[in-house]
């Protein structure tokens, strides 16, 4: 399988091994492959049976096609093992009739990012010297929470790569920003800037795109590469849990084999559910994907109109990786459904207005797969609260942000598919937010909150989780972003 940027009209291919180290493509775009992997219904059910590690390697094999089936299996087998999910791996648990919840929050950092990030680093490892590269590599990473710690935990101490993550110092909850200031491994920085998840971003690509920094980080004999879903390799491991998922709700009797179900996925960057959406054009039984966000609505106006417009406040909410106006994943889609030219030309749009607006047939298109809904945040806590009284079941400020959507969406529809709704997060990594939605009131220390979470519901905090009251705090202190490259700088001298 070979790749290309979702700006390149002349289609220059890349293999797989050069995407995953590289990260963004050269003109700023993003990689595709050329093709989507096609499985029929019978290559789907042969996947029935297979162990997770089997299944990802499986999947994976279709897309990486320059790593050997035996590295994939070896790589898959190790990231998804007992070591990294000890209590097992994404269950599904149904949540009332007709409504199942995918948990992805079983791993080392107690979100869905885990679900690519313990297998990412394997891959960047092997794609150097698959490719010959005699530079180490630099991964930077811009997160609006969860991505950072799962990406520094999963790249800690590898050999040949040093890692350093930017977070906005009042965009994440307390918990996110002690788990990356505590992050242990010789080759981790994190720093926090000033601003908000966009200026991260928007600073973390300038970077990438500036030639004058790379030649010189080359010098210094590093590549630059991203652990963003930017990456390729960070996307394609979250197709495989929509199989998992699938699977799953036939042996529980949820659906047949060849059922159709609803997708339902708290977002931000647009990853995950385009993760869903390759999952659907290889041959998952998939109906619509529901697009959730919060008081940042952009996706929503978007999926609505075809106007994507950027020039609007942003909302710092109780969901805060959530908390993005720029959805870098949606140029993947654009170049899907209107190709290299238009999404170029749309992508150099919002980049001089904030703003670009697709063409009917393109939204119409779109629309044939996803629809969007938002929750506020009033709406978020009233939906964490009715689930858990309800059911009995905690969810997370995020999950609660694709509840709320996919109700929305059974009422004006009255589609009755089962769904799945994609839980991104323990909800003691958001305690705070969680305990005042249900009780009204909580702690504002959210290890004081957790306390209270598993006194009153009879459930417990995840072990590293916990942990974290006792770790030192090796990160400290802030930077405006127009400082993030002298910081890259002194961290690589180090």
């Amino acid at each position: 399988m070979k790749f290309v940027s979702t700006r390149d009209k002349d289609k220059n291919e890349y293999s797989s091994a050069e995407v995953i180290k590289q990260g963004l493509a050269d003109d700023g775009g993003l990689f595709v492959p050329v093709a989507i992997p096609s499985l029929t219904l019978q290559d789907i059910e042969g996947l029935a049976s297979l162990s997770y590690g089997e299944l990802a390697a499986r999947i994976l094999s279709l897309f990486l096609t320059d790593y050997t089936e035996d590295e994939l299996l070896e790589d898959c087998s190790a990231a998804y093992g007992i070591k990294n999910f000890p209590n097992g791996i994404c269950p599904v648990k149904k949540i009332g009739d007709g409504t199942f919840s995918l948990e992805l929050w079983h791993g080392p950092t107690c979100a869905f990012k885990d679900m690519a990030l313990t297998l990412m680093p394997r891959l960047l490892s092997r794609s150097l010297t698959k490719t010959g590269e005699k530079r180490d590599a630099l991964v930077l990473v811009a997160t609006s929470g969860d991505t950072g710690k799962a990406a520094l935990e999963g790249y800690k101490n590898v050999e040949r790569i040093k890692i350093a993550v930017f977070y906005p110092l009042d965009g994440v909850s307390d918990i996110q920003k002690l788990q990356m200031a505590t992050q242990d491994g010789n080759n981790v920085h994190v720093c926090a800037l000033r601003g908000n998840f966009d200026d991260i971003q928007s600073t973390v690509k300038r970077i990438f795109s500036d030639e004058a920094a790379a030649s010189e980080i080359s010098r210094r004999g590093y590549l630059l590469s991203s652990a963003n879903s930017i990456n390729f390799g960070r996307l394609a491991p979250q197709i495989v849990y929509y199989f998992k998922a699938y699977f799953d709700l036939v042996n529980q009797n949820g659906i047949r084999m060849g059922e159709k179900i609803n997708v339902c996925v708290p977002t931000g960057n647009f990853g995950n559910i385009l993760a869903a959406f390759f999952a659907k054009k290889m041959g998952l039984p998939i109906n619509k994907l529901i697009c959730a966000s919060n008081d940042n609505d952009v996706l929503t106006e978007f999926l609505s109109t075809g106007r994507y417009d950027a020039n609007r406040k942003l909302h710092l909410t109780v969901s805060p990786s959530m908390d993005i106006l720029i959805s870098s994943n949606l140029e993947r889609l654009l170049y899907l459904v209107c190709g290299a030219e238009k999404t170029a030309q749309y992508m150099a749009e919002l980049k001089e207005n904030g703003c670009y607006t697709v063409s009917q047939d393109e939204l119409l298109a779109i629309q044939e797969h996803f629809c969007g809904f938002s929750a506020s945040t009033q709406e978020t806590s009233r939906t964490i609260r009715k689930v858990y009284e309800r059911y009995g079941y905690l969810i997370d400020t995020h999950t609660a942000v694709a509840f709320c959507a996919l109700e929305k969406y059974k009422d004006q529809s009255s589609d009755g598919t089962p769904s799945v709704v994609a839980s991104t997060a323990s909800p003691y990594k958001f305690a705070c937010d969680v305990a005042a939605a249900i009780f009204d009131t909580a702690p504002s220390d959210a290890f004081e909150a957790q306390r209270m979470l598993e006194s009153r519901t009879d459930t417990h905090p995840e072990a590293s989780l916990s942990a974290l009251k006792e770790k030192k705090i090796r990160f400290f202190g802030a930077i405006d972003k127009a400082d993030a490259e002298k910081e890259i700088f002194e961290f690589i001298y180090k």
